[in-house]
């Protein structure tokens, strides 16, 4: 039998990474490392693993080429033949390699309902071959029920499991995730019958919501991207530097005006030449020295007298 090229393909038991979505090494199809199984004769999967597909498809050099119509005739015939091989042998693989690349289409088709997430389309390719692969070990073909019916369930769960588990920038419970959900749709229907954003009040109507459920259900939603600190304004807006530069700081300065507020009435009680020394010393920052050529006192005189005073004003902030 002449070369029929190779049959790639990831069909291996998923493994899970460290947020708990199962991912495969490689999706089915796609470039990178991933299970490389050789048709060509001698390399171990020759003419006798051919053998067990469809003469249809035994002569395709790959399956991902078949048409829709005709894959799904093919693939009820290989989930039968699949379910009477042991599992665990050469041959079962064999045929559940080729079930996964014949069904990519589904795979393909399950994420075009995604196209709005920013997610990488290889990625959810990946997470939906994790899928379809769950899909064929469990599907029962004595009942009776079309794969396709079967498996894009299993699929699009797949995929929403891995938005709900590795997509949120801030891990918020599941039950906000799924409020988030529901009162975007609320929001949304509520927009078209008002003409106007709805409020609060409205949503938890509609939703038969407490209004804290809602506030909490819109507040765990901003978890759900995150921008940079080192980005511009939103939407590449006019915003002067990163937003990290844009961010308040604690304004120590504001600890002072209750003090300043305090102190007005006590300096406004004090004798006409305690108040200029005050304004002198720490209005004008004039030295002690100066105060008093000013006043014709002495230096010392001037340091007693600011002294008492300033006692003064701290007894007077103690006593308010």
């Amino acid at each position: 039998m002449a070369p029929t090229g190779e049959l790639l393909v990831s069909a291996a038991a998923p493994t899970a990474d460290p947020s708990g979505t199962a991912t495969p090494a490689a999706a089915p199809g796609a470039d990178g490392p991933g299970r490389t199984l050789d048709r060509t004769p001698g390399s171990g999967t020759g003419p006798g693993l051919r053998d067990l597909l469809p003469p249809e498809l035994a002569a395709v050099d790959d399956p991902r080429e078949v048409a829709p119509a005709d894959a799904r005739d093919l693939t009820r015939q290989l989930l039968r033949r699949l379910a009477a091989l042991e599992e665990g042998t050469r041959e079962y693989s064999y045929v559940r390699n080729t079930l996964v690349e014949l069904n990519l289409s589904l795979v393909r088709f399950a994420i075009r309902r995604f196209d709005a997430h920013r997610e990488p389309k290889e990625d959810l390719l990946q997470v939906g071959a994790v899928g379809l692969i769950k899909a064929i070990d469990r599907f029962d073909p004595s009942l009776g029920v079309e794969f396709t019916t079967f498996a894009m369930p299993t699929v699009l769960g797949e995929i929403r499991r891995h938005f709900r588990d590795t997509t949120w920038a801030v891990h918020v419970p599941r039950r906000l995730q799924e409020l988030r959900i529901t009162l975007a749709r609320a929001q949304e229907r509520l927009s078209q019958r008002l003409d106007r954003a709805p409020t609060v009040a409205e949503l938890a109507e509609h939703l038969s919501l407490t209004p804290d459920e809602v506030v909490e259900g819109l507040t765990a939603a901003n978890g759900h991207t995150a921008g940079s600190l080192d980005g511009g304004g939103p939407d590449g807006g006019d915003a002067p530097g990163p937003l990290g530069g844009q961010l308040g700081a604690d304004d120590h300065d504001l600890a002072l005006v209750e003090d300043l507020v305090a102190l007005k009435p006590l300096i406004a009680a004090l004798p006409e030449r305690e108040r200029r020394i005050l304004s002198m010393r720490f209005c004008e920052d004039l030295t002690q020295s100066q105060i008093g050529a000013r006043l014709g006192l002495s230096q010392m005189h001037v340091s007693r007298l600011l002294s008492r005073t300033l006692g003064q004003l701290r007894d007077g902030l103690e006593d308010v």
